[in-house]
């Protein structure tokens, strides 16, 4: 009989700060950088004789995620020196934190954080045909750590954190956390037991780098812990760092685990110690945040009268996406607000995911949402329409007129139409008159015909039943 295991799972997230410089240089911060080695002064690369800055954005962005988590402001903070040689370290020690971060504890999507830490970032390594070289330029970019509590239990719950904290760093303009380009990192800490009160031997898969690839890599480590435990090798689950093959969608061994004596922290010497509560008003950063992502969740759903949960997740996925919407619908009510949100959600997510399209600008955008609600166009055009103006920013009225997809509102003119289809089938009137209202729609359709699909569908259909009855 199959054992009860109870999985336990802590996330490291590594995120690389939003400034113009970098932590501790006067080194460009550019990620979009393609040159290597082009950002690098000498305080990167550890010369002789220089001496670190500390760059007080970065420090205000740490307080204002930890304001946004809820989590304690540290008044005394220090940087340390994490000693550790790898070649893309110039400088043989790593600048972080280590007993005293700026963030202690805190919540997000219901997990709890135990601390948000800064440190610099490292160089990046790159290997080929045999040789490795290093590009210093992110070498010192300034670099947020989270950690959260052991409580997670599934790739999915711990995908979801990262989704939500990514979001968070984007609402709050600290970062932008582009997994693509390296700008976050998911690390998870995993470990099974039988015994819901004790902890398994804990394994670290290290640089997941997208949502989906955090979720399969912990369902795969818990899958694989479950099996040797089954096999009765649980001592073949040893403390150690592994990597995430996509190809075989496994983990595979690395190095055995440090453990935090192993760095040899100390504090810097070089660098002053930080009094928070003295430097920055903290009262005045917490009333200066932005609407959170929570909080415009909220928004959406009452203010807005947005009932489809997906559609306003959607929405606030992204902070530029939402930003648009706002913008679309700030002079509209709640059957325009629905309609943007449909068509967003709908039509433009995936109309503008093809290449060569973009976001149509709010006032075109706006004016067709407005034509919609209106009766001035049928979904086919409204669909027609929106597919040209995400390629070709144009104005929807005149595109409208252009290829005759503005819909016929004439009550009279339609009114003769719809007569000619009731005299033209005198036996389908009767069925109708028999009390099958259903064929109602055959009147519909056949002025939809007559009109060459011109026709407001409500307003034939309205008219055919004031003649009929």
């Amino acid at each position: 009989m199959s054992k009860t295991y109870y999985p336990t799972i802590g996330l490291e997230i590594h995120a690389e700060l939003k400034t113009n410089s970098k932590m501790f240089s006067g080194s460009v911060n550019n990620p979009d950088e393609e040159k290597p080695n082009t950002n690098v002064g000498p305080i990167d690369l550890a010369h002789p004789g220089t001496l670190p800055v500390i760059n007080m954005k970065a420090v205000e962005h740490m307080i204002r995620v930890g304001l946004a988590v809820e989590g304690e402001i540290a008044n005394f903070t220090e940087f340390d020196r994490k000693n550790y040689f790898y070649p893309d370290i110039p400088k043989g020690y790593q600048i972080s934190q280590y007993l005293y971060p700026i963030v202690s504890k805190g919540q997000l999507d219901g997990i709890d954080i135990t601390r948000i830490h800064l440190e610099e970032d490292t160089g990046t390594s790159k290997h080929k045909n045999g040789h490795s070289l290093v590009d210093y330029n992110r070498a010192g970019v300034p670099l947020l750590e989270l950690v959260t509590e052991p409580v997670i239990r599934s790739g999915k719950q711990a995908a979801d954190f990262a989704k939500n904290f990514r979001q968070l760093l984007q609402y709050l303009g600290a970062s932008d956390a582009n997994m693509e380009k390296g700008e976050m990192r998911v690390e998870a800490n995993i470990s099974i037991s039988t015994d819901p009160n004790k902890l398994g031997t804990k394994v670290e898969i290290k640089n997941l780098n997208s949502f989906k690839v955090v979720e399969k890599a912990v369902a795969h480590e818990l899958e694989r812990m479950e099996m040797l435990h089954e096999a009765g090798r649980e001592d073949e689950i040893v403390q150690e760092t592994r990597g995430w093959d996509d190809e075989k969608a496994s983990t595979f061994s690395q190095r055995a685990k440090e453990d935090a004596h192993d760095y040899r922290y100390f504090p810097d010497p070089d660098i002053p110690k930080l009094y928070l509560h003295e430097i920055f008003d903290l009262e005045d950063l917490k009333n200066g945040l932005p609407e959170l992502p929570w909080e415009k969740r909220e928004r959406y759903h009452q203010s807005f009268g947005i009932k489809n949960d997906d559609q306003v997740e959607i929405l606030i996925k992204e902070k530029e996406l939402a930003d648009y919407f706002e913008e679309t619908v700030s002079d509209m009510d709640k059957k325009g607000i629905q309609l943007a949100a449909n068509y967003i959600t709908s039509d433009i997510v995936s109309l503008t995911s093809e290449e060569g399209s973009n976001f149509p600008s709010v006032d075109n955008f706006s004016k067709l949402i407005i034509m919609i609600a209106e009766g001035n166009l049928s979904s086919r055009g409204a669909k027609d329409i929106l597919s040209i103006i995400v390629k070709e920013d144009n104005d929807p009225e005149i595109i409208a007129k252009e290829k005759g997809l503005l819909q016929q509102n004439d009550e009279g003119a339609l009114k003769e139409t719809i007569q000619k289809v009731i005299n033209d089938n005198p036996s389908v009137v009767e069925e109708y008159k028999g009390g099958k209202e259903s064929v109602l729609q055959f009147f519909v359709g056949q002025g939809m015909k007559e009109t060459k699909g011109s026709a407001n569908p409500q307003v034939l259909g309205k008219i055919a039943k004031e003649l009929l009855n």
